[in-house]
């Protein structure tokens, strides 16, 4: 029997056969749709913060210190500044918090108490106003910089500076509108809201300075400044390393890479399972076909059909039922994936997952379907024809 007739027959029983075939292939599609959605979607979220590590820029560094009992002072941070290869330093403080204007709210704004330095550190522009003084924080000042996001949203066509707006129920005045400028350092500076870093009292946060950042004048010797701050962290705060942390975009971005590996390899083992178990229900099915067409085979051996044809013909029937599968599970994972940015996922599919997942489908087609294929080849045509 040649190979053509072989998959024109195996095609044939598919076709005959359209909810059978259909429930066979089900778990493959499942399985592999799984890999792509999961991973897919595990990749976008990497990206996304990659992105946002990498628009810290390479001259920029962080440091922060997690004792409880530790933190940086203004006379630090000065001394820090005066260190070789250190352009500037900017402290910064993440606050939660409901900003407001008459019956106007933003949701997604992220506030940020600063000092006058941040803008420098950030490469951030004012579009009008003016910046965060000494005296801003030396008095603790109710006053805050808006970005352009903010300032849509709660003034329309208002001029804001000089105008009031409440951050958890506390009237700050607009000093400062910033540039249009999309992400930076990790934030979106159209929906930042900076404030005095001293002013943070008045939002029940402590004015601990435990996080900064740090721009070198140099990138080329920025592994050199990195052991040089952490050797100022280390005696002048009289900590260990377990309670500070000095790092660069590069050493962030590594360590997220194998962090994204790892997790990219999770997700798709707990995903595989579903493979496996499609594997099982095409082996069973397999075997099912193999009962239901025993007469068919009896026929065919009294006509002269080999064992080796009546194998290649179950096995052929397999491989057949398996590729299709993997055809519909790629289409289904990647039309699925697409639809599922519409609710704020990223989705980013990896190739070579995504043809690993095929494959896959082919060869557990293959293994699953040789069993079927030798117990229908070992067949006795007497029997068969008899049954």
């Amino acid at each position: 029997m040649k190979f053509y007739s072989i998959l024109k027959t195996a095609i044939n029983s598919i076709v005959h056969n359209k909810l059978r075939s259909l429930l066979t292939i089900l778990g493959l599609v499942i399985g592999i749709a799984s890999v792509i959605i999961l991973v897919g979607i595990g990749n976008g979220a990497s990206t996304n913060v990659e992105e946002q590590v990498k628009s810290l820029g390479s001259d920029i560094l962080t440091a922060s210190v997690t004792s409880e009992d530790r933190s940086f002072s203004y006379e630090q941070m000065e001394d820090i500044e005066e260190l070789e290869n250190v352009e500037s330093v900017a402290p910064y403080k993440s606050i939660n918090a409901q900003v407001t204007r008459n019956t106007s709210s933003v949701s997604q704004s992220s506030i940020m108490a600063v000092t006058d330095s941040y803008l420098t550190v950030s490469n951030t522009k004012l579009n009008e106003g003016r910046n965060i003084s000494v005296i801003d924080i030396e008095n603790q000042s109710k006053v805050c910089i808006l970005g352009s996001k903010i300032v849509s949203s709660l003034f329309s066509l208002t001029d804001p500076i000089g105008e009031t707006i409440k951050i958890n129920g506390d009237n700050y005045t607009v000093i400062g509108v910033l540039q249009e400028q999309g992400t930076s350092m990790g934030n979106n500076i159209d929906n930042l809201v900076l404030i005095p870093f001293s002013s943070a009292k008045h939002l029940g946060e402590d004015t601990s300075i435990n996080e900064l950042y740090i721009k070198v004048e140099n990138e080329d010797n920025i592994n050199f400044t990195i052991n040089e701050i952490e050797n100022y962290i280390r005696q002048s705060l009289e900590i260990s390393s377990d309670y500070y942390s000095v790092s660069s975009q590069d050493s962030v971005l590594d360590t997220m890479g194998n962090v994204n590996n790892t997790l990219s390899l999770l997700l798709a083992g707990i995903a595989s399972i579903s493979l496996i178990v499609g594997g099982i229900g095409v082996m069973n099915v397999m075997l099912v076909s193999v009962t239901e067409r025993t007469q068919e085979i009896g026929i065919r051996k009294s006509f002269g059909a080999r064992k080796t044809d009546i194998l290649l013909q179950f096995l052929v029937e397999a491989l057949v039922l398996s590729v299709l599968g993997g055809i519909i599970g790629v289409v289904i994972g990647l039309l699925i994936g697409n639809f599922a940015e519409n609710f704020d996922f990223t989705f980013s599919p990896n190739i070579g997952i995504t043809i690993i997942a095929f494959l896959s489908s082919a060869i557990i087609g293959i293994i699953f379907g040789i069993f079927p294929a030798y117990r229908a080849s070992k067949l006795n045509s007497i029997d068969a024809l008899r049954s």
